[in-house]
């Protein structure tokens, strides 16, 4: 599949496995890949996070990202349905943390020396990828760009997709950004510098 990504794409994807290392994750991750494409510049998804105010607004993400590992990847509708049955998650958290420390809940990592074997993508990423390829066939295009990215992950319940949605960026919100209300993909996906040549047009 990764044939058919486009050189931005690639660097997306290659950028995340980059923060999964830094961080000694044990796989790639869909909070991974979308730091992966905050990174990128002059690109698709760029273009719709400076739209959406979210380029500014970088650190804010961040922050609820990391207050979603504290609470062991648990969204915040996860917290909501536990309160509905009486079960306060800050409270757990809290109570963990003061017993093993803090960020006691927080998944996905290794304790003791950074881990710099090869990481696999977390079932979560893989489906990311696979959407993205969805989406871009449901536009018409040939190959999948940053911003079919982008689309993946916020079209997917999870963290990811709260902390976007939190911020302003929905599937249609960030659809409108890079495509505008009825354009389609018709100028391909430039926002890749260029390397989206190859994109078929859609309506």
């Amino acid at each position: 599949m990764f044939e058919r990504f486009t050189e931005g794409a690639r660097a997306v994807v290659t950028g995340a496995v980059g923060h999964a290392e830094r961080t000694g994750a044990d796989t790639v991750t869909e909070e991974h890949l979308l730091l992966g494409l905050l990174d990128r510049r002059g690109t698709r998804a760029a273009f719709a996070f400076a739209a959406l105010g979210i380029e500014d607004r970088r650190d804010s993400v961040v922050r609820a990202l990391a207050d979603a590992r504290r609470r062991g990847g648990l969204s915040q509708a996860d917290a909501r349905a536990l309160a509905g049955i009486g079960i306060d998650l800050g409270e757990i958290v809290a109570r963990v943390e003061r017993e093993h420390g803090e960020g006691a809940l927080r998944s996905g990592r290794r304790r003791g020396r950074p881990w710099t074997g090869h990481r696999p993508f977390a079932p979560e990423a893989k489906a990311v990828l696979v959407d993205a390829l969805r989406i871009a066939r449901g536009r018409g295009d040939r190959q999948i760009g940053d911003g079919h990215l982008l689309l993946a992950l916020v079209s997917r319940p999870g963290v990811v997709a709260e902390v976007l949605a939190d911020h302003g960026a929905t599937y249609t919100t960030v659809e409108r950004a890079m495509y505008g209300a009825a354009s389609g993909a018709a100028d391909g996906d430039r926002g890749d510098g260029g390397t989206d040549s190859g994109l078929a047009e859609a309506g």
